[in-house]
């Protein structure tokens, strides 16, 4: 094993995890929850496992996480159906074991000098933003605001947020209850018309908080997002014209999820010049700015 790899020894686990709890939800999206300790008390937020789907599909599908609870061993996916993985993924059912690779790769570092912390999540890109929101509430230095975009209907029902958020039009009101149930403020936006969502963007959302700002308080937010590509695009821009710092997941195919077969790498900027990155142990976290230079 060559040097590149020395970080990830001994951080990887193979479980074999029995699966709890297994539902479904509109636009064939499911909220998987399985118990495999080693990997519920590793994982942070930005970091995801490769689930072996079915025996009849040997080659793994990378799945981010988006809640662990350490104590009981637990770990929650949202997932979508694509593909025969996935499909075969979806009929699993409760007190099956499914092979899990994880946690894999370098998750989000929140920085303490900027609290207010803004979190947007598109799609199935909305789990790593649960999770950090999950890490940041339990930090009191911390302000964690999420907006969460999809243009399916949500995997859970909305409802009106108790939360006042500055700049959020009046009729904006609809959010994820379970970052209710946390104390932590949300809004949802939507191109579908689903009531109580923004009609737009999570970026259109997140500039009209921000222009609620002071520069002193603006100093003090950090972006973080995951999602389809031009929606991180779109995020990096916002952070741009704002001069925010801004981390992003990634989402790209990957075949071994442990960095050997390159076949997720990505090109970034660095201080040397243009680089190649395996998204699944260099990231999938990156900063924005050497992945969407502008």
């Amino acid at each position: 094993m060559t040097d590149m790899h020395k970080p990830h020894r001994d951080t990887v686990f193979l479980e074999q995890a029995e699966v709890l709890a297994h539902e479904c939800h509109a636009g064939e999206q499911y909220v998987l929850r399985v118990r495999a300790p080693q990997i519920a008390a590793r994982a942070r937020a930005g970091s995801f496992v490769h689930i072996q789907c079915d025996t009849q599909r040997p080659l793994r599908r990378p799945i981010s996480i988006m809640r662990v609870d350490a104590q009981a061993g637990t770990v929650d996916f949202l997932y979508k159906v694509l593909g025969d993985g996935t499909r075969l993924l979806s009929s699993r059912c409760v007190g099956e074991q499914l092979s899990i690779l994880g946690p894999i790769g370098t998750g989000f570092t929140a920085h303490a000098d900027r609290p207010r912390a803004l979190l947007m999540g598109g799609g199935v890109g909305m789990p790593p933003m649960v999770f950090l929101a999950d890490e940041l509430r339990r930090n009191d230095a911390f302000k964690p605001f999420v907006v969460l975009g999809s243009e399916v209907p949500f995997p859970f029902t909305p409802r009106p947020s108790q939360f006042m958020v500055p700049g959020v039009p009046a009729h904006v009101t609809a959010a994820m209850p379970l970052l209710e149930d946390w104390g932590v403020p949300s809004r949802l936006a939507s191109r579908q018309g689903y009531a109580g969502c923004l009609d737009g963007f999570v970026t259109d959302l997140a500039r009209a908080w921000l222009d609620t700002l002071s520069d002193a308080q603006r100093n003090e937010v950090e972006v973080f997002a995951c999602g389809p590509h031009p929606m991180l695009d779109a995020v990096a821009k916002l952070a741009r014209d704002y001069g925010l710092p801004c981390q992003i997941s990634l989402e790209e195919f990957m075949a071994c999820g442990i960095g050997g077969c390159a076949g997720c790498v990505v090109e970034v900027r660095t201080d040397s010049g243009p680089a190649m990155k395996r998204v699944c142990v260099d990231g999938p976290v990156f900063d924005a700015t050497t992945v969407f230079p502008g």
